[in-house]
């Protein structure tokens, strides 16, 4: 199926009054320039001057009803014409706008949602076009950064702890995913869950049940993301869940937004399913392994309009920029003609986007926001033990190199990640090569004789058992609480 935009022939002059002050701007901006130009170039100035190249290109995101928005490009170098020209060409473009108004149409055209159905009529190189954030330099104040904090809890070692771990039971959480629960599906060796993040100059708030539910009466804490910020969300809900009353809680059936309700805090714990942040074709929890992915990389507002009136968000959004290019449509694009860019290019434009509507949208005092950073995957033994040849199968206790880093994680990313992040989860999850399922899940697909022959290879070395791991990044949420 391909993108069709859906066409609103009402007419509406507020979109024409915009463009013409737009436009008026613009030939302000570019009359300004010249101006200067001809200063730089006159006798009078002194020595010949070279005026310098200014090149640039950007997208408004988030845009409502979507309405696009303009990409500019200047150049300024090449500009080389009289005040007279340029009243002309200013002329010119006041003729167009009045002239034009399938302009004013194209304004008010409403995007298709995209699906798993969608589909790319056309794809082409990346243009270079860029997301500008709203307002970026202010919101870079405003946002509370955990390194902040006097105590680093991000740095720290694992201690072993059977006296006050598990925080909670698998088999006494209802609400535990057949993927995480791994001593339901064999795994007999339990010291997994009885590791403690003791971070190295000070202690992690100790977790307590009843304080984390006061901190949430009222409130939707609301997870967002992938599989792995969903298996955040089912340690969340499997602390929290124990001292409600069973006729005092609900769980919504498994869709695109899962909630837990606890009636005596009037209270939810919710996770939303958004892998990549902005709209895309995976958007779907259960059928979205596709083999092209695409995305509109200039727009949030489909899984906004769900998340924006939450109380408290976690984040989450790596893995999936992993798999391959990504193809995008920019929210401008009505014919279904798309761009291609690699995945860690293409997360950048998600990210100025999501970064965009949270410098837009976020009062501090009223929501706090989290970003879990990337979760590490430990696929290869060799980058822990030189000379072996396998992977999380078989692992039975955490690394012990201080500072180690596997290449499961990615440099780039985490410090791109790292202008909108707050919870370091990742150098603390590097040394637990010991917390994944590996075979001891539920596996949907049917196993071969092969795979089974060789347990290796179809170990899920990516998500994390409960309890464990998931557990710890939930102490920190508590902690910064």
């Amino acid at each position: 199926m391909s993108v069709t935009p859906r066409w609103s022939r009402k007419k509406s002059h507020f979109p024409l009054l915009a463009v013409l002050l737009l436009a008026f701007i613009t030939c302000s901006i570019l009359y300004n320039e010249f101006s200067i130009q001809q200063i730089h170039e006159s006798p009078d100035h002194g020595s010949t001057h070279t005026t310098p190249q200014t090149s640039f290109t950007y997208v408004k995101p988030n845009l409502p009803n979507g309405a696009s928005g303009m990409s500019f490009s200047f150049n300024t170098s090449s500009w080389n014409f009289h005040p007279k020209e340029f009243f002309f060409f200013l002329g010119n473009i006041f003729w167009y706008v009045l002239n034009n108004w399938d302009l004013d149409i194209y304004l008010c055209e409403v995007l298709e949602v995209l699906d798993r159905f969608n589909s790319c009529n056309s794809t082409r190189n990346y243009s270079g076009k860029k997301i500008q954030w709203a307002d970026p330099g202010t919101e870079s104040g405003r946002r509370r950064s955990a390194r902040q904090e006097s105590c680093d809890v991000f740095s720290g070692k694992w201690v072993f702890d059977n006296q006050s771990y598990p925080l909670y039971k698998e088999s006494d959480c209802p609400y535990m995913s057949d993927q995480l629960a791994c001593h339901k599906h064999g795994r007999s060796d339990l010291q997994y869950q009885y590791w403690r993040w003791q971070p190295h100059n000070c202690n992690l708030k100790r977790w307590n049940v009843t304080e984390m539910w006061e901190k949430l009466r009222g409130k939707r804490l609301m997870f967002v993301g992938d599989s792995l910020n969903r298996g955040q969300w089912i340690s969340m809900v499997c602390l929290l869940q124990s001292v409600i009353p069973a006729d005092k809680k609900s769980m919504t059936p498994n869709a695109q937004l899962t909630i837990f309700r606890a009636e005596e805090y009037n209270a939810t714990v919710e996770f939303l399913w958004a892998p990549l942040l902005v709209e895309s074709n995976s958007d779907d929890p259960v059928n979205h392994r596709l083999s092209e992915r695409i995305i509109r990389p200039d727009s949030v507002l489909k899984h906004s309009s769900q998340w924006e009136h939450a109380d408290i968000l976690i984040f989450n959004s790596y893995l999936w920029w992993r798999q391959g290019p990504v193809k995008l449509l920019w929210s401008s694009e009505e014919n279904g003609n798309c761009e291609e860019l690699d995945g860690l290019g293409a997360m950048e434009l998600a990210m100025g986007a999501w970064a965009d509507w949270v410098a837009s949208k976020v009062i501090p005092q009223k929501k706090r926001v989290f970003f879990v950073t990337m979760s590490p995957t430990h696929f290869w033994s060799q980058e822990w033990e030189p000379g072996s040849e396998g992977n999380c199968y078989n692992q039975m206790r955490p690394i012990t190199l201080e500072g180690y880093w596997g290449s499961g994680s990615d440099l780039p990313t985490m410090r791109m990640v790292d202008k909108v992040s707050v919870i370091n989860i990742t150098q603390l999850s590097e040394y637990r090569k010991d917390g994944h399922p590996s075979i001891y899940r539920k596996f949907w697909e049917t196993l071969s004789p092969q795979q089974l022959a060789n347990p290796a290879s179809y170990s899920d070395c990516i998500h994390w058992c409960l309890p464990g791991v998931p557990d710890v990044w939930n102490e920190l949420i508590f902690h910064f609480l």
